[in-house]
């Protein structure tokens, strides 16, 4: 199993040298990847705090990350699909994965925060309009990453006339697309066509997760797609509420692993101490590396 971090604040007195003094923790101490969120607005919420707090632009601070480490896999949890040209996204994943020698997810959904979409002027068309959004960005990220393919895309939203992309990514086939959400009908089935990797909320209870799976393995079947090829990760809180000890979190992993998790992704409080990353590298990978 794969024990990763994920980063969704920034309130530190020195923003830049505290993430880059995380991610050489976390590299060094052989977390698997670090994600960061897609917002310009904070979330809101007792972690995370109201949306005035700090929020780094995502992939600028993927870059700063790729420089400061040499080993972890680097992605966003997840993109949004309004923020970005899937084209323009398509060539940042492929200039990350470049720059780092390989290292690039391309973490993607449909988007949900209508304040900061609003707010900032950002088009936010309805629940369905964004979902055949992301169909076509899906579509086109394909398109774009394959190197013999430098036609022309006609979709309903989005329209190119050409798909060159030089330099193409190092990661081969591609970087990994990763798909968050847990909805059945659309973001599942899209996991099956278009994905690597599925990302679900542990916070639903081990019950609903292997529901979500099985709906998956459905979708999977329907389509041709070889349900053990796709990536099944998580995420998770730890120390926070009632994951307060390491023993804790190795039984969850012990349990998301029993229904299928692969790959488990933990955000916590205060992670510029450092001691939550050390307390995670030297008693909760080692447990459950072998799951």
């Amino acid at each position: 199993m794969h024990i990763s971090l994920q980063l969704p604040t920034f309130d530190y007195d020195d923003i830049g040298g505290s993430v880059a003094r995380i991610a050489r923790t976390a590299d060094d101490a052989g977390f698997y990847s670090m994600w960061v969120m897609d917002h310009f607005f904070q979330l809101g919420g007792d972690l995370l705090g109201p949306p005035e707090n700090n929020m780094l632009e995502a992939y600028t601070t993927l870059g700063y990350i790729a420089a400061a480490t040499e080993r972890m896999k680097l992605g966003t949890l997840v993109t949004g699909v309004i923020y970005r040209n899937p084209a323009m996204l398509a060539k940042i994943i492929s200039t990350l994965d470049v720059l780092s020698g390989g290292r690039a997810y391309l973490g993607i959904g449909a988007a949900w925060y209508e304040r900061e979409a609003n707010a900032l002027g950002f088009t936010y068309p309805s629940t369905k309009e964004r979902f055949e959004w992301l169909e076509e960005a899906l579509q086109i990220v394909h398109q774009m990453w394959d190197e013999g393919n430098n036609g022309p895309y006609e979709g309903k939203h989005f329209q190119l006339k050409e798909t060159m992309n030089h330099p193409q990514p190092i990661s081969q086939p591609h970087p990994p697309i990763m798909i968050g959400g847990m909805g059945e009908q659309k973001t599942l089935r899209m996991v099956a066509q278009y994905a690597d990797a599925t990302n679900l909320f542990a916070r639903a209870g081990l019950d609903v997760l292997k529901h979500k799976l099985d709906v998956l393995r459905q979708h999977c079947e329907d389509v041709g797609r070889n349900y053990d090829d796709i990536e099944k990760t998580c995420l998770a809180t730890a120390f926070d509420g009632d994951l307060q000890t390491p023993e804790s979190l190795v039984k969850l992993c012990q349990d998301l692993r029993g229904i299928g998790i692969e790959h488990v992704i933990f955000n916590m409080p205060h992670p510029e101490t450092i001691k939550p990353l050390e307390t995670i590298s030297e008693q909760v990978i080692p447990a459950v590396s072998d799951l």
